[in-house]
């Protein structure tokens, strides 16, 4: 039978001590970085393998990051999640990835299936359905780093990465206005999330700020869907308002959107404009290509991950708070192109 190597059989080979090979394994501060490599290579030449269960049983510490998205069918939280890794697969910590489905209920089983994992931390955006936190509040209590990115809710009291969704609304609205745009409305977003709010709010204020007045009629209070996004172009179109150009709080609601104005034999963009928020990665492809407002997605997620380096050893993780707010950029392609 084949016979597992040790921790001794790596000291053995070395010269070292078996504490010293151990701090190296587990990346401690006070051994040197070659000693760390070799260690290392030592440890893949002997086919040595931590025992990951004795080592969390003895530190206390599984190594292990629970990430919660709400859709893996979009690209923009499968970004983040490559963007947390990026930083933290170098540090010696695995992603424990649960998918919400947008769903409270499911949520509430990612958590409790990561507080069960003993994980050392949890990543994640909240999903669309939630309106109350009670089972994030018990993450909190144990005093467990819990970052959220994308969906920050301020009132939850806890970090965050996000970009500056005000911000992002602001500049879609007078990137439309810009371009010639005079009666432009908006398929808003699940008004109590605050990203949503926020982006509502952008459009207000830039409408406002080149003297355009707002028009509550103008807006039409979506899911953030295509289903959304092709309901609110017509359910805005039947109410016989003159329109030239729609801001889309998300690109699937985008792509519902030109998918009616299509079907309608509504030319995109000369007669109407289409700007979404988010930068997915059909929008390129699509035709006309998709104007957009980029998230910096794999920033956020490398963002949130040093996050969790930075609080993880605190005795008090929540006591000052960090909220990282990235600016959007926007990216101009065919849709918005007014001919």
């Amino acid at each position: 039978m084949f016979k597992k190597s040790t921790l001794k059989d790596i000291a053995n080979e070395l010269n070292l001590t078996v504490s010293a090979v151990s701090k190296a394994l587990s990346n401690h501060p006070a051994m040197s970085d070659a000693t760390k490599e070799l260690v290392k290579q030592t440890a893949v030449k002997l086919n040595y393998q931590q025992n990951k269960i004795a080592l969390s049983l003895k530190t206390g510490k599984s190594h292990i990051i629970g990430v919660m998205i709400p859709s893996a069918e979009k690209v923009f939280f499968g970004s983040v999640v490559h963007g947390i890794e990026k930083i933290i697969n170098p540090m010696g910590y695995n992603l424990l990835l649960f998918q919400t489905n947008e769903l409270t209920s499911y949520e509430v089983k990612g958590i409790d299936t990561f507080l069960q994992s003993n994980v050392d931390g949890i990543i994640a955006s909240i999903a669309k359905e939630t309106t109350h936190y009670e089972h994030y509040e018990e993450i909190k209590r144990r005093n467990i780093p819990l970052i959220l990115f994308d969906r920050v809710e301020e009132a939850l009291g806890v970090h965050g990465v996000k970009i500056d969704d005000y911000a992002g609304g602001y500049l879609a609205t007078e990137h439309l206005i810009k371009k010639g745009y005079k009666n432009i409305c908006h398929i808003a977003g699940l008004q109590h999330i605050q990203i949503f709010r926020d982006r509502l709010k952008g459009y207000k204020d830039a409408l406002q700020a080149y003297k355009m007045k707002f028009e509550e009629t103008m807006v039409y209070y979506g899911k953030n869907s295509i289903e959304s996004g092709d309901e609110g172009m017509k359910d805005l179109m039947r109410r016989n308002i003159k329109i030239d150009a729609v801001f889309c709080v998300e690109d699937f609601t985008a792509l519902g959107a030109m998918q009616f104005l299509k079907e309608a034999q509504i030319k995109i963009p000369k007669e109407i404009g289409v700007i979404g928020f988010a930068n997915e990665s059909f929008g390129k492809y699509i035709s006309p290509s998709l104007t957009t407002i980029d998230q910096q997605t794999i920033n956020m997620g490398e963002e949130a991950a040093k996050l969790f380096l930075k609080l993880k050893d605190k005795k008090n993780i929540y006591h000052h708070l960090v909220r990282t707010v990235l600016q959007p950029i926007i990216i101009e392609r065919d849709s918005t192109k007014k001919i």
